[in-house]
């Protein structure tokens, strides 16, 4: 396996950052490994799916974000579950929670989105969580394109559990625009559920053209992962990607 880049910020204003992609199942299984597992990943952004999402629920998203080395960027409840930290080589501009309309009998779903800036570069985060329902999925997959049109950054990272295998109809919408990272530059393992002999890759990291994509895929091999926390950690595996984005010319 290569090895995977490390963060850092360059002379001339662009930086190299790690981006994980989680879902975390409503901290429902053995939260110890969970923030054992996104430590070692060492990510300046974390796009988490299936965040707490009832009582107490803030108190629950800070605990996580205190466990590994991490601050509370945007999401939660107010977002339907999707949930952004980041690390404190971010300088935040803005953030915004967005629910998407609710259609009867099924979940409601949301977008947890924020701008924010690493040494000169500038860029928009989004986190979702795609419907189980095949037409919701492709409709939501749309919104999740306008809304990182909209963000007003010269770049964008969008992270979902997409729901759908790739090669679906969300997930084939949503790489027409955006890069699919792991098939850019593949890294590590594909498949992300479930954690145990995983079958299909249904997470993804996505990003903007412009940016450069060093690395992306499950993490295998990190100093302190072991498979043992992969698998208690929750039923899905993380996609972690590392990307490099440009300073302003």
């Amino acid at each position: 396996m290569r090895i995977l880049p490390n963060s850092r910020t360059e002379p001339d204003g662009s930086a190299v950052i790690r981006a994980l992609s989680y879902n975390i199942r409503s901290l429902r299984d053995d939260e110890e490994a969970l923030a054992r597992v996104i430590r070692a990943c060492a990510p300046d952004l974390v796009f988490i799916q299936e965040a707490p999402r009832f009582f107490r629920w803030r108190k629950h998203a800070a605990r996580l974000a205190a466990k590994t080395d991490l601050v509370v960027l945007s999401g939660g409840a107010t977002a339907a579950g999707p949930l952004l930290l980041c690390s404190l080589r971010a300088f935040v501009e803005r953030t915004e929670d967005v629910l998407l309309p609710l259609r009867p009998g099924l979940h409601r779903r949301g977008f947890a989105t924020a701008v924010v800036r690493f040494g000169a570069a500038r860029v928009g985060a989004i986190s979702a969580h795609l419907s189980l329902d095949r037409t919701e999925r492709l409709a939501q997959a749309e919104r999740l394109l306008e809304k990182a049109a909209a963000l007003d950054a010269p770049y964008a990272i969008v992270a979902a559990d997409v729901n759908e295998p790739s090669g679906g109809p969300a997930f084939t919408r949503l790489s027409s625009t955006l890069q699919d990272c792991w098939t850019v530059s593949p890294w590590g393992g594909a498949d992300t559920f479930p954690a145990v002999a995983p079958s299909a890759r249904i997470d993804a990291v996505f990003a903007s053209p412009g940016v450069e994509v060093l690395t992306c895929g499950v993490p295998t091999a990190l100093p302190g992962l072991s498979p043992a926390d992969l698998h208690t950690a929750t039923d899905h595996l993380p996609v972690l990607a590392t990307l490099r984005l440009p300073a302003p010319t």
